[in-house]
């Protein structure tokens, strides 16, 4: 069991001893209840940091992770998964057989097909098939693991998403980065454990994307702004010294030491760390995010034109540099996919913004002996359907089958796993759920899935709920 269950029971059963105790009067109960209540405390003492490395199950190649999460849901008819029989059938309906029980977000389903956009072709030595759009990701062909069969319960926007990222379609749920941190706890020191870094719109299932759900506060996300002070109220206020703000935050940690001491809460823990963490980074942030140490030769292979301007190519250079630092899990939002209409447009800019600074970092990790301990995820919440929306130049939502692609430590490079029938409807072979996914990715960071659990409100919760499998095939 680990420390934060430890705590949460603990203080659990320290209040319920102290309601009974208190129901018997004074006297020789209050003395018996003063007693009792100063052992418990010792017993529930200051924690270690939460935030302090664990090791994980069994061992792992893999010590953090990067997730760009294109949220939106990118065409993989465009860009992964191409269909020359969907070509061929482009302005006919589809066969009726494929429509029953089927359940689209907003089209009939009964709408034409709708060929794919782009040409493909093969790359590496793998001969991974992949669209003219991604010229930069071809290059990387042979170091990804590309999932062409990835299936979700979700059919729109805001629980696809925190689906995707919690394992759950309801808010409330930790996210797989605080998971991650939960578990492995992590080796940053001046830096948060678990950084996201945002650009083009907002995600539809906010902050319920990254956020820790039940676990205690410290496992969340932290939000780095593209502007001013990377984290809201960084800096400190006019008249206010270092020296003066470390003598309050002395104070105000020896009171909290003594509400630990007192009840156990884990998250006075977290309250602890949060304001220590928050002393650092008024240091480390402006740093972390000050690109200017960078050579034009790594700006450029990113495709950052100004390092001061937000950007999808600003951030995957960003998150190299946070995991360089110790930080355990960034996850990156690109919202900007969302095609029911003007498809050959969109995907063809969106990939523009995203297709060289993506297969950069891969690059840069490679070369800089970080990718093979480094996990690096690209996808979004579900995929786009074969048939027409929007006149003659949109999709609609599809969870049916979509791809993703993977890289880095322990995952099978120049490799494809699982296949869709002719038209990209449904999964052909090798099907893979949101919750198998889940269950791999705590595998590659050393973690059994069905372990890796937090009590709350009297039952065991997990990442992947009650299901997932392990999908062996994209295992190295």
């Amino acid at each position: 069991m680990n420390l934060p269950q430890q705590l949460h029971q603990a203080r659990a059963k320290l209040l319920a001893r102290r309601w009974f105790l208190r129901q018997c009067g004074v006297g020789l109960a209050g003395i018996a209840a003063s007693s009792l209540l100063a052992s418990e405390s010792q017993a529930a003492s200051q924690p270690a940091n939460p935030l302090a490395p664990r090791a994980p199950h069994f061992p792992a190649k893999v010590k953090r992770v990067i997730y760009m999460f294109h949220a939106g849901a990118p065409s993989q008819l465009e860009l992964f998964d191409y269909k020359p029989e969907l070509a061929k059938r482009d302005g006919q309906l589809p066969p009726a057989e494929l429509l029953k029980g089927y359940r689209a977000a907003f089209i009939n389903p009964n709408s034409a097909l709708l060929g794919p956009k782009y040409k493909f072709a093969r790359h590496g030595q793998s001969g991974m098939e992949l669209s003219e759009l991604l010229p930069h990701t071809a290059s990387i062909a042979d170091e990804i693991c590309l999932i062409r069969s990835l299936q979700t319960d979700a059919v729109n926007h805001a629980p696809g998403q925190i689906l995707m990222n919690t394992g759950s379609q309801q808010f409330g749920r930790p996210s797989f980065g605080a998971w991650t941190l939960y578990g492995l706890g992590s080796e940053a020191e001046d830096l948060p454990g678990f950084v996201v870094l945002t650009s083009a719109k907002g995600t539809s299932g906010g902050a319920s994307n990254y956020g820790c759900g039940f676990l205690p506060t410290a496992y969340g996300g932290i939000p780095f702004r593209s502007a001013g002070d990377p984290v809201l109220y960084l800096s400190n206020p006019a008249g206010i010294d270092a020296e003066t703000q470390r003598a309050s935050l002395d104070t105000l940690n020896r009171l909290n030491e003594q509400a630990m001491k007192t009840v156990g809460d884990p998250e006075i823990a977290a309250r602890i760390q949060s304001y220590e963490m928050a002393f650092r980074l008024q240091t480390s942030a402006p740093e972390l995010m000050n690109l200017a140490s960078e050579p034009k030769q790594t700006l450029d292979l990113y495709g950052v034109k100004d390092p001061n301007e937000v950007s999808y190519a600003r951030n995957c250079l960003l998150a190299r540099r946070l995991i360089e630092r110790g930080v355990r899990f960034v996850q990156l939002f690109h919202e900007a996919w969302d095609q029911h209409g003007n498809l050959t447009a969109d995907v063809k800019k969106n990939a523009g913004d995203t297709d060289r600074a993506s297969a950069a970092l891969v690059q840069d990790l490679k070369q800089r002996g970080l990718l093979q301990d480094t996990l690096i995820i690209w996808g979004g919440e579900f995929g786009r359907t074969p048939m027409v929306q929007g006149g003659n130049d949109g999709r609609d939502h599809h969870n049916r089958s979509y791809c993703m692609w993977l890289a880095g430590g322990g995952v099978k490079p120049g490799h494809v796993h699982g296949e869709t029938d002719e038209l990209g409807f449904n999964v052909a072979t090798d099907p893979v759920h949101v919750h198998d996914l889940n269950a791999t990715l705590l595998h590659l960071l050393g973690f059994d899935h069905t372990r890796l659990t937090f009590r709350f409100q009297g039952r065991d919760y997990r990442l992947t709920d009650v299901h997932g499998k392990l999908v062996q095939g994209v295992l190295a």
